[in-house]
């Protein structure tokens, strides 16, 4: 799980339309538009990323839950989907878990769920402070 400390991920566009580079620590993926809108579809849109990090956070931390707690879980998944309602972004996450699980059991994870850091971040004030810098060509 992440720390409060600061994270940090860069993203770098060339020439080559839509198609960025993406590193965050020593990891490096491609996000792209698919084909309809001018892109390549070499990876996930911008917004795929948000929902991938809030569904495998969640999965993340139902695993770590489930493996303190000795549950009979043997698979997670969590869906994630959003949209625009009323001028307002709504996201759903759907959690699927095969194993056995009790009732009391269903419940806390319910709650854990919640307290994924993604989650909490998309849950709570953001603010986002933006510095452009111009590096002559």
């Amino acid at each position: 799980m992440e720390t409060n400390e600061i994270q940090t991920a860069t993203a770098t566009i060339g020439t080559d339309v839509y198609k960025t580079e993406l590193t965050a620590r020593t990891h490096t993926i491609i996000a792209d538009e698919p084909l309809d809108v001018g892109g390549k579809d070499l990876g996930p849109r911008p917004g795929d990323f948000v929902r991938m990090g809030l569904a495998s956070c969640t999965a993340i931390t139902l695993r770590m839950y489930a493996n303190r707690k000795n549950m009979d879980v043997l698979q997670i998944k969590v869906s994630v989907s959003n949209g625009a309602f009323d001028g307002k972004t709504s996201y759903k996450t759907n959690i699927e878990i095969t194993g056995n699980v009790s009732d009391e059991q269903k419940q806390r994870l319910m709650q854990i769920a919640k307290l994924c850091p993604v989650h909490k971040l998309l849950t709570n004030p953001i603010e986002i402070e933006t510095l452009l810098l111009v590096v002559g060509s």
